[in-house]
């Protein structure tokens, strides 16, 4: 009869824990779900729940094969945007209980809400499927994507003739484009390899492989010392031209109030890397230290006259001088306009 006691005592016992370590992991995860739409920013601490706290001898989030018991925002640790992370909490029974949650970084300061006026219209050829796009001089260098018809083509701003353009096989679906010096550097989305090429004739001279943290290919730039590559997340890598299967460094990008990813066709100008985002008609102004959106650009009512399905979106940004160029996938025209 005593050990029947004693047996059944310890299972009360046993319950009793189970549900105290549910009771804990619940208010953990009510405490994450309301913080996530609200956020942190850097510098900031997470506050967890005194509950959670007098429970666990020791709290823990593991982040990228990383982890930390720091429970301050730490910008070495977690990046802008959502990071999916596991807190750990070692109870003072000796347990570990984990719970998922996401961490949403946001930037500090709002982005200026930017404006522009068309000041300039230029002729698209509508075959021309952009995924790259720049100008050099009057010269238009284009990135054309779709199986079956990618190619690298330049032509005269104003035109719509090729003057030099060279094909890819059928299995090669470009997207973006660069020029650095006397090349240009030219990416495909799910070939994990990029191609190089003569500017002057768009001669293929050699391919290269991408790194395995990039997924896919999307956009490409250039600032005068590294490739500047987006892969449809929220990521930007930083690639050395002479060894670009290597990334240098990343950055992540966010707002005040919220994190982007489908981060496509880039630009980098006077400072400042300028994205597309995919299948939304405006532009991010991105700071390339620390990857905040400063400044935001809403191009609705140029995208509207040409925007008819789920492909035909904006997407193309070139400078000319100070002001910009902007187009789309298949769209009929180019246009210059000046940034306020």
């Amino acid at each position: 009869m005593k050990k029947i006691f004693i047996a059944a005592a310890f299972s009360l016992l046993l319950l009793a824990s189970c549900n105290k370590d549910k009771e804990i992991l619940n208010t953990l995860n009510d405490y994450n779900i309301g913080q996530q739409n609200k956020g942190y920013h850097f510098g900031e601490k997470i506050q967890l729940p005194q509950d959670v706290l007098d429970y666990a001898e020791a709290v823990t989030i593991t982040y990228n094969d990383k982890e930390t018991s720091n429970l301050n925002i730490d910008p070495n640790f977690f990046s802008l945007g959502e990071n999916d992370v596991t807190f750990n909490i070692k109870t003072k029974g000796g347990e570990v209980l984990t719970q998922d949650a996401t961490i949403n970084v946001f930037a500090k300061t709002a982005p200026r809400k930017m404006t522009y006026e068309v000041v300039n219209q230029y002729p698209h050829d509508t075959k021309n499927f952009v995924q790259g796009f720049q100008l050099d001089g009057n010269i238009v260098y284009e990135s054309d994507g779709q199986h079956g018809q990618s190619r690298i083509l330049k032509y005269n701003l104003g035109s719509t003739e090729p003057i030099a353009s060279t094909s890819q096989s059928t299995d090669i679906f470009s997207e973006g484009s660069t020029i650095v010096g006397d090349k240009v550097y030219q990416l495909t989305w799910q070939n994990k390899k990029g191609f190089i090429y003569d500017k002057n004739s768009l001669k293929l001279l050699s391919e290269f492989a991408y790194p395995d943290i990039i997924g896919e290919g999307w956009g490409l730039t250039y600032d005068d010392k590294n490739l500047i590559v987006s892969d449809g997340t929220k990521n930007i890598y930083f690639l050395d031209p002479a060894n670009p299967s290597k990334v240098l460094r990343t950055i992540a990008v966010a707002s005040n109030k919220e994190g982007f990813d489908q981060l496509n066709e880039l630009e980098y100008h006077n400072g400042s890397i300028y994205a597309n985002v995919w299948q939304k008609p405006i532009i991010l102004q991105i700071n390339p230290s620390n990857g905040e959106v400063t400044g935001i650009i809403d191009f609705s009512n140029i995208a509207k006259q040409h925007t008819t399905g789920n492909d035909d979106v904006l997407n193309g940004i070139a400078f000319k001088g100070d002001n910009m160029l902007i187009t789309g996938k298949n769209w009929s025209r180019i246009y210059e306009v000046v940034l306020k």
